[in-house]
């Protein structure tokens, strides 16, 4: 177990050494650093979706389900104040009273 471990923490460290290296001669184009900043948003969308609106029964969408009101409420918030401290206050304090 502890083999596996160190093993995948190798590779992880080493392929994002390649890129961050600056003695290594490896550029990335304009068309690939367009692609890749598409990966953050995709990646954050995958883990807060099922978050949000799945629970064990299947989709829930009803209005007491704290997930989903915090989530409204961190968007909200967000628009208006464009401050991440806020949001997150708002959005972790509502869930936090609700659940």
């Amino acid at each position: 177990m502890m083999t596996t471990i160190l093993l995948m923490a190798c590779i992880t460290f080493f392929t994002r050494y390649l890129f961050l290296h600056r003695a290594l001669p490896f550029k990335v184009g304009p068309k690939m650093q367009q692609f890749l900043s598409f990966s953050a948003p995709a990646v954050l969308t995958a883990i807060w979706v099922p978050i949000v609106f799945i629970n064990d029964e299947g989709i829930n969408l009803d209005w007491q389900n704290p997930y989903l009101s915090a989530a409204i409420v961190s968007v909200i918030v967000a628009y208006k104040t464009h401050n991440i401290y806020y949001t997150t206050l708002a959005g972790m304090g509502l869930f936090i009273i609700l659940s």
